[in-house]
């Protein structure tokens, strides 16, 4: 046989394997899961809906947006578009040909935070570098952090899913990803983005501690955490062993300590949250978007949600966040593979964690760490990205078997 004749036959063979692969996909393909998609539809619509009423004043108010109150809605309805786009899509794909992504993903994040690093390269807005410059996409400029979060979810799975047995070592299974994960993590707290190192590490431990590592480095995690804790609420050893810009914990500690200045945006939030009551002001009657809380459209849109909708409302936008979580660790425990299961893992988690860590900045149950809230805040790519992730999470979905009649 000659060279050319094995190579023929090998890329038959190729073919042949994704032509019995597509057949496979296609006769075990299920319905996407409706509550899973229909949460994340509703969140969407609620979300967007609030961007409206809490981005008009700034908007009018901005020359930037050419004083036009829908400019921040209609921006993020383009990407909700395309965002929900490539949700159907992606959802229509057999996860498994994510695989193929992994190293090239981790690859391409490494690559992109640390082109942001570098000096005039990277975009620098109040204080941190945190975007590179695209034009035409989101005024020209998007988030590496974004791309890494998905990278790091693909690139877990698919690693935990081959060394499935192995993850209980060091050298073989928490080492590597140990590493990989406190890089990536380091890459994005270097920009300075606290909150996305945060969320990177912990979207890779749950992944890790579902993948098997040993109890014991649960146990050391759980205590460093519990350690890191106490180190932040005692101001006096942050100041003097980290060297660390104590105003935020101050803040934490004494919303009220310096209005204004440095413990304006907290203390307007609080303020925000409180004047809303039980059952809020009403829908586009909130007061303090005029202006007076920063960031209302971004990370601190939820407290407009308190002000507008009051604590019921808020309540409920939370029990539905809460759903669509317990939902998607459903869908990862009942998935066909232990690949699907991870990255649904994954994405679950990524919601959750984001969604808790907004939240709790919002009502100063934790120190201002920068961090939106999926499906609300503004900011197009990423948006498209979370939608794009809410499409694997119901690819993974198709393929569960469905019970057995009897």
């Amino acid at each position: 046989m000659t060279r050319e004749e094995y190579r023929q036959r090998k890329r038959q063979q190729e073919r042949e394997r994704r032509r019995k692969e597509r057949e496979a996909w296609e006769a075990a393909r299920g319905p996407l899961d409706l509550p899973f998609l229909l949460l994340a539809l509703l969140l969407l619509g609620i979300g967007l809906i609030m961007l409206l009423s809490a981005s008009f004043p700034s908007a009018q108010a901005s020359k930037g947006t050419n004083y036009d109150p829908l400019y921040y809605f209609k921006r993020q309805g383009i990407f909700a578009g395309l965002g929900l786009f490539a949700m159907f899509w992606v959802s229509k794909i057999n996860y498994e040909r994510f695989r193929g992504l992994a190293k090239l993903g981790i690859i391409v994040s490494v690559v992109l935070l640390v082109l942001v690093l570098i000096p005039g390269v990277g975009i620098t807005r109040n204080n941190a570098t945190r975007w590179l410059g695209v034009p035409g996409i989101d005024s020209g400029q998007f988030q590496p952090s974004e791309v890494a979060k998905v990278g790091v979810i693909v690139f877990f799975a698919e690693f935990i899913s081959k060394k499935r047995e192995k993850m209980s070592t060091l050298k073989e299974g928490l080492l590597p990803l140990g590493l990989l994960l406190v890089f990536v993590a380091a890459l994005i707290g270097l920009e300075p983005h606290l909150s996305g190192a945060i969320l990177v590490l912990g979207i890779g431990a749950a992944m890790m501690m579902v993948g098997g590592i040993h109890w014991g480095w649960i146990a050391a995690g759980v205590t460093g955490l519990c350690t890191g804790w106490y180190v932040l609420a005692n101001t006096d050893i942050v100041e003097s062993v980290l060297k660390y810009n104590v105003s935020r914990l101050i803040t934490w500690k004494d919303p009220w300590w310096d209005i204004q200045d440095k413990s304006f945006q907290t203390a307007q939030s609080l303020i925000t949250i409180g004047s809303g009551g039980l059952l809020g002001l009403g829908l586009g009657k909130g007061r303090q978007k005029f202006m007076f809380l920063p960031e209302e459209h971004n990370d601190y849109i939820f407290a407009v949600v308190f002000e507008e909708l009051g604590l019921v409302g808020g309540t409920l936008i939370m029990v539905l966040f809460a759903l669509l979580i317990i939902r998607g660790f459903w869908l990862a425990i009942h998935a066909r593979d232990r690949f699907g299961s991870l990255l649904a893992v994954g994405v679950t988690t990524q919601i959750a964690l984001q969604t808790f860590l907004n939240i709790a900045v919002v009502t100063n149950f934790i120190p201002a760490t920068g961090i939106s809230l999926p499906f609300f805040s503004y900011g197009g790519t990423a948006l498209a990205i979370q939608l794009a992730e809410v499409g694997i999470v119901l690819s993974v979905s198709r393929q569960i078997p469905a019970p057995k009649a009897g």
